[in-house]
């Protein structure tokens, strides 16, 4: 299968060209440099030159594919990045459905799109709420879920980790590193259930090769609190852990310290159903530990 994808040298980008390439398929992918395009040929894939603004080159990249996969992402929130995630997945949706073959057409969306509200549904058919994480991931879910002449399937990750990544996990490794202190927000029993990196691949993987249009929760199996990942990180850094109230964590990480104090409670059941789809039982706290997070705090 000819998939296109966006996003192919970013964290889960790079382990999703991996994954598809090591299960047969033709994978092409955006560059927008030549280190870029000489990391996908190294990784058995062919470049793409553009840029998320191209979206003559994204329609085109995209009617070409057999299937698509938009794994780009940017928690800029500026009107500009908004405006051109919306466009380029507009752009993509317009190339995929432009054939006379339904292609899957898979958009990676997170589970911050469920709001900060503790009793909010978060099962896949969910009325979302209007305030939100990521409300841009809100409005392009709609583009894919409404678009005709594409098997549309979303899948709202929750926490994306392993591999040394991850933007939360790592930065709040280095706050600790910068501030000393590795902290949690209240009392820190709130808990998410992340996934790791390999997993969330292997899922994209099996959705490509049976497509089910639809929404879908993608978490893992092994839930932590923020408590305990303070602990890990701690213990990772040799930093004292302390709790903080919201307003002092909101010095160091801005409005996106209010994440910190949520539950996600997401449940991939139906990923699981629809995909037969069975993550491992891989722990973020053992990761952070003394797996691939140890490498990431010695940066």
């Amino acid at each position: 299968m000819k998939v296109f994808i966006t996003g192919g040298t970013g964290y889960l980008g790079t382990v999703l060209v991996e994954h598809l390439v090591r299960a047969g398929h033709d994978v092409a992918a955006l560059a927008r440099s030549d280190a870029s395009a000489a990391r996908l040929h190294e990784a058995g894939a062919t470049p793409v030159a553009g840029s998320l603004s191209d979206t003559t080159v994204l329609a085109g990249a995209a009617a070409a594919a057999d299937a698509v996969i938009h794994a780009a992402v940017d928690y800029a929130m500026t009107d500009e990045s908004t405006a051109m995630e919306l466009a380029a997945v507009k752009a993509l949706v317009d190339g995929a459905a432009s054939g006379t073959v339904r292609k899957p057409f898979v958009f990676t969306s997170t589970g911050l799109v469920y709001g900060f509200e503790e009793d909010q549904d978060k099962s896949e058919d969910a009325v979302l709420p209007e305030v939100s994480a990521q409300p841009v991931k809100v409005a392009a879910e709609r583009i894919v879920c409404g678009a005709a002449g594409i098997s549309g399937i979303v899948f709202r990750a929750g926490l994306v980790f392993g591999r040394g990544g991850s933007a939360l996990v790592t930065g709040l490794i280095q706050s600790a590193q910068h501030t000393g202190t590795s902290i949690y927000v209240g009392d820190g029993e709130n808990a998410w259930t992340p996934v790791h990196v390999d997993d969330l691949a292997d899922l994209y993987v099996a959705a490509l090769e049976r497509p089910a249009a639809g929404i879908y929760n993608a978490v893992g199996a092994v839930p932590f609190t923020f408590r305990a990942l303070a602990e890990a990180i701690g213990d990772l850094t040799g930093k004292p852990v302390a709790s903080v109230p919201l307003e002092i964590a909101e010095q160091s990480f801005g409005p996106a310290a209010r994440i910190l104090t949520t539950t996600s409670g997401l449940d991939a059941a139906k990923a699981r159903d629809t995909f037969g789809w069975s993550p491992a039982p891989r722990s973020l706290i053992d990761d952070v530990r003394s797996g691939s997070y140890t490498e990431a705090a010695a940066k």
